[in-house]
C-alpha cells in the first residue's frame, strides 16, 4: 500500500485525529478543508496549528490546503502535482438538523463535492478510496443492533439521504472503474477536540455556564457513543487493506454491506448505547455540576436509538473498541477544562 493519503475535511474532528496518527505512521499526507463556519472556525484553525506544530518539530510529511470540495480545478492540481495512492474522504456539511434548515449546503459539499473527488481518485487511478457515511442511514429501522446487512431505504434526514447516496455513487464507480471502496458508518463519535455542535461540547457548556440543556424526547434516547482513539485506531488500519480481488472471489454471498464490486461498508461504532440521561450524569460527574434540564418532543430528522453491530470490521482487523464510556467522557473533560481554561 502506498504512503502518499489526501484528506478532505483535515481540520474536522475525526480528520484531525487521523491526520495526526498517519503522519506518525510515516504516510505523506495532503490536507484539505474549507474551514466553513458550520462551527467554530478557532478551533479548526487550532487543530492545524496542533498538527503543523507536532509536523514540523518531527519533521513529518504534512501539507495543508485550504479549499473547497466543489472547486473541481483545485482538487484536480491536488491530484496532479501530489498523486496520492490514498484518498480518505472525510469532507462533509455535517449536522441533522441543520440539514433541515439549509438543503442546499448538503447537495453542494456531500453530493457534488463527494462525485467531484471521486471522479478525481477514479481518474488517477487512486489505491484505495475510504469515504465518511453515517450511523444515520439507518433511518427509521426498528431492528437493533444495526448491521451492514439491514436495509437502509428509509432516511429520516437530509443528511441521512446524501449519505446514502454517497454510498451508492462509490458502489456504482467502484464496479464500473475497479477503484477500491471502503465507506464508513460513524457512530456518535467523540473525545478531545471535538465537534462544538455535538452533544458533549454542547451540553458540557450548558452546564459549566449554568445554562439550560435540551433533552429531546423527554430523555428516551440513547446513542452508540464511541471514543475517538478506538475510531482512529480501526480506520489507520483499514488505510492499509484496500478490499483485494482475492477477497472478492473467496465470497460466497452478498449483502448491502459487500459486493461483487471491489466496495465494502462498515459500521465504526461501539456496541454499546448509552442512555442519553446517563450520558449527562456522567458529564456532571466529571464537571460537579448539575446540569438544568428542559425535555422536550423528539426533534425532525432525530432517531431514538443508534446501536451498532460492530462484527464485521472487528473480525476483519481483530481489534474492538477499549474505551468505556466513563473513561472516554473523563478523558474528554479533562481535554475540555485545559483548552477552554475551566477550573
Amino acid at each position: 500500500m502506498g504512503k502518499s493519503c489526501f484528506i478532505t475535511g483535515a481540520a474536522g474532528f475525526i480528520g484531525f485525529h487521523l491526520t495526526l496518527s498517519l503522519i506518525k505512521e510515516g504516510f505523506e499526507v495532503i490536507g484539505l478543508d474549507n474551514l466553513n463556519n458550520y462551527y467554530d472556525v478557532s478551533l479548526k484553525k487550532n487543530r492545524l496549528d496542533h498538527i503543523n506544530y507536532l509536523a514540523t518539530s518531527e519533521k513529518f510529511s504534512w501539507r495543508f490546503i485550504e479549499g473547497d470540495l466543489i472547486d473541481r480545478s483545485l482538487l484536480e492540481n491536488i491530484f496532479i502535482e501530489y498523486k496520492p495512492e490514498v484518498i480518505i474522504h472525510l469532507a462533509a456539511q455535517a449536522g441533522v438538523r441543520y440539514s433541515i434548515e439549509n438543503p442546499s449546503a448538503y447537495i453542494n459539499s456531500n453530493l457534488v463535492g463527494f462525485n467531484n473527488i471521486l471522479e478525481l481518485s477514479s481518474k488517477y487511478k487512486a489505491k484505495h478510496f475510504i469515504y465518511a457515511s453515517s450511523s444515520s442511514v439507518y433511518g427509521g429501522n426498528k431492528k437493533t443492533p444495526f448491521s451492514e446487512k439491514d436495509p437502509v431505504d428509509h432516511p429520516v434526514s437530509l443528511y441521512a439521504a446524501t449519505k446514502r447516496c454517497n454510498e451508492l455513487i462509490a458502489h456504482s464507480y467502484s464496479h464500473l472503474y475497479k477503484i477500491p471502496c471502503t465507506g464508513i458508518r460513524f457512530f456518535t463519535v467523540y473525545g478531545p477536540w471535538g465537534r462544538p455542535d455535538m452533544a458533549p461540547m454542547i451540553f458540557a457548556n450548558a452546564i459549566i455556564n449554568e445554562k439550560p440543556i435540551r433533552i429531546f424526547n423527554k430523555g428516551k434516547m440513547a446513542r452508540d457513543f464511541t471514543y475517538i482513539s478506538d475510531v482512529v485506531t480501526q480506520l489507520t488500519e483499514l488505510v492499509k487493506l484496500p478490499i483485494s480481488e482475492k477477497r472478492i472471489l473467496e465470497m460466497k454471498a452478498f449483502n448491502p454491506s459487500n459486493s461483487w464490486a471491489p466496495h465494502r461498508i462498515f459500521n465504526l461504532g461501539n456496541g454499546e448505547p448509552v442512555a442519553l440521561l446517563k450520558f449527562i450524569k456522567l458529564l456532571e460527574n466529571e464537571l460537579k455540576k448539575e446540569s438544568i434540564k428542559i425535555f422536550e418532543d423528539m426533534q425532525p430528522g432525530d432517531v431514538e436509538e443508534t446501536f451498532a453491530d460492530s462484527k464485521s470490521i472487528e473480525e476483519f482487523l481483530g481489534k474492538k473498541p477499549k474505551t468505556s464510556i466513563q473513561e472516554g467522557i473523563k478523558k474528554f473533560i479533562v481535554w475540555y477544562k485545559t483548552f477552554y481554561n475551566y477550573q
